[in-house]
């Protein structure tokens, strides 16, 4: 099980997943005051939730106040200020708050946010305990239970992957006009554009997303990551042939290693190959519990957005997309071109 307390790129995960945080504020019940179409925590109100002195809270806001200002917490003042003591003198019964120039306040999310940092309190770890599992249910079911394949649900995915199937038989078509005869070429130059897009081959990919051998690579990956690989694999077509021709015969082995090498350092792809690399590790630690260990510096939290196109309205499952008649109206146009 996740140790949230020590990753903030675990709990940023859960609070901009807006599907898990519905389910978790019905099925917690924390309380707190309605405010403003919200429930709002004062400092007070947390510290007896997680049963824990208000003085712990301050030192956790003191050294996670970055963090916690993202995610909610904020100090009210003037008018507003005014407004939320009546609101909570009201609701609370509370006279001794008006004195108060100023007032911190925990969001919702915030209070999940501190439930996540504090380690003293054993109701804060019964909570994150509670998070996760919800957070598990949420995703399989939003997903169909096949995480394996959640990047499919993204509606850019068959687009992507039908360019990219192109480009592809454009590469293999390149190794046999354009490179002298190699056995294994195929599956080397797959493999050598796989380490350039993501410093891994088919291999080591299968065996981080616990891929069968029947299980083909690249119907897990992303569309960018497909993009970025067509876009490569394009380059290089071109490349070949202009080289072959000017050279007046097929390439060799190492000349056609040289132009790999030219076409990694093109300023052109490398912003698309590093944003490849940090969706790919990204999502695929969110989504997939996978950690791609040579992509471990890309490693972002994954925006609300992206929880939004593959958890969301706009996602579904391959089966659904190719009954949809505007993807196959896509696909065909792509055919046509």
């Amino acid at each position: 099980m996740k140790d949230l307390t020590q990753s903030d790129i675990s709990r940023q995960n859960i609070l901009n997943n807006g599907y898990a945080l519905e389910q978790i504020e019905a099925n917690l019940s924390l309380g707190g005051t309605y405010w403003n179409d919200e429930a709002i925590f004062t400092k007070t109100q947390v510290a007896e939730l997680l049963d824990i002195d208000e003085r712990t809270i301050d030192r956790y806001i003191e050294s996670n106040n970055e963090e916690l200002t993202k995610n909610g917490y904020r100090i009210l003042r003037g008018p507003e200020l005014r407004e939320f003591k009546q609101v909570l003198v009201n609701d609370m019964n509370v006279v001794d708050i008006a004195k108060v120039p100023s007032l911190g306040v925990f969001s919702f999310r915030t209070v999940l946010n501190i439930a996540m940092l504090v380690t003293e309190s054993p109701k804060a770890k019964i909570i994150r305990s509670k998070i996760l599992d919800i957070v598990i249910d949420v995703m399989k079911q939003k997903s169909g239970g096949h995480t394996k394949y959640i990047n499919q649900r993204d509606e850019a995915y068959l687009p992507s992957a039908y360019k990219e199937y192109s480009y592809r038989e454009e590469f293999t078509n390149a190794l046999d006009d354009y490179l002298e005869a190699d056995q294994w070429k195929y599956g080397k130059y797959t493999n050598a554009i796989y380490q350039i897009i993501f410093l891994e081959n088919a291999a080591e990919y299968k065996k981080v997303l616990n891929l069968s051998k029947k299980d083909k690579a690249r119907d897990t990956m992303y569309a960018e990551v497909l993009n970025a690989i067509a876009s490569f694999e394009h380059g290089l077509s071109v490349e070949m042939k202009q080289e072959s021709e000017r050279l007046g015969r097929k390439l060799t082995a190492r000349e056609l290693d040289a132009l790999i090498i030219k076409a990694s350092k093109n300023p052109y792809l490398e912003p698309h190959i590093h944003d490849a690399r940090a969706k790919m590790a990204s999502r695929d630690l969110c989504f997939r519990d996978a950690l791609h260990q040579k992509l471990e510096s890309y490693v972002r939290s994954v925006p609300q957005s992206d929880f939004d196109k593959f958890l969301g309205e706009t996602s579904k499952s391959l089966e659904e997309r190719l009954s949809d008649p505007e993807t196959l109206a896509v696909l065909k146009r792509l055919k046509d071109r």
